[in-house]
């Protein structure tokens, strides 16, 4: 392929290898990911962010957490439909 062809900045001849995305992170929630990092026992704020990532995931698939979830979702549609005030947490 000649190069007078190729545009600039653009990866010819390989795969992308790795899935990457940037997280903003406020004050508060960087007081929170600090403590969780601490309590995890990992420095590094990438691996912190994958391991939460994945303790959250394996906890919303179990059914007890599906059943209250279910449960506040439905409690939200009907409060909706009835014109209840919303409760602030």
């Amino acid at each position: 392929m000649p190069l007078e062809n190729n545009e600039p900045f653009v990866r010819y001849g390989e795969e992308k290898k790795v899935d990457s995305f940037t997280v903003r992170l406020n004050p508060a929630e960087r007081a929170d990911l600090e403590e969780l990092k601490s309590i995890l026992e990992q420095p590094k704020d990438s691996t912190a962010l994958k391991m939460l990532a994945s303790i959250g995931a394996k906890v919303i698939r179990e059914e007890k957490i599906a059943f209250i979830l279910e449960t506040v979702f439905k409690n939200k549609r009907k409060n909706k439909r009835l014109g209840i005030a919303q409760y602030e947490a």
